[in-house]
């Protein structure tokens, strides 16, 4: 099978039910954000200091296709097979960021990202996806996106954020702290 279709080279794209759009469309800017993302994440898994947690981000990396299919379907075509999102998925982003923040001390204050190649990967994801959450609200505001979707963004900043942190704390990187100019 031929990788390369030809029926994008005008500028338009296929949405799952059949619809065609620009590939400047939001929903198209949305799933491609997301698809963005699960790039970062896959950098993540990759980072040795995260082999044990190898599994939780494929899990996130399959969630996130999920995510993109939903993303990706002609608004009205409920019968279009793909998988779904379930609130258990956003579940266990909290119990993972629940256990991660164990290890953790108190945070404090804002931390500054960097002080490890590795967690700047992590702040690098969470900023990406970030910004896969205000275009799907965007999207949101003009046709319907599943408030699982945008739910699942936003947990999974919180937990990119959170590993982050781990992260520096694994690898003995200084965490940065905001100390914001003094007058």
């Amino acid at each position: 099978m031929k990788i390369y279709t030809k029926t994008g080279d005008t500028g338009t794209t296929s949405l799952l039910g059949g619809a065609r759009v620009s590939k400047a469309h939001i929903r198209i800017e949305a799933y491609g954000t997301v698809d963005e993302l699960n790039s970062y994440i896959g950098l993540l898994r990759d980072q040795p200091v995260n082999q044990n947690r190898k599994d939780i981000l494929k899990t996130i990396q399959d969630r996130l296709f999920t995510l993109g299919a939903d993303l990706a379907t002609e608004p009205g075509k409920d019968k279009v097979v793909k998988p779904d999102l379930f609130e258990s998925d956003i579940d266990l982003l909290e119990t993972e960021m629940d256990r991660m923040d164990e290890q953790l001390p108190a945070l404090t204050s804002f931390v500054l990202p960097g002080g490890h190649q590795s967690v700047s990967f992590a702040h690098l994801a969470r900023c990406v996806c970030r910004r896969a959450e205000r275009i799907c609200i965007a999207l949101n505001d003009q046709e319907k996106v599943s408030p699982l979707v945008i739910k699942y963004l936003n947990r999974l900043s919180d937990y990119l954020f959170v590993l982050g942190r781990l992260m520096a704390q694994e690898l003995n990187a200084e965490e940065v702290k905001w100390e914001p100019r003094k007058k």
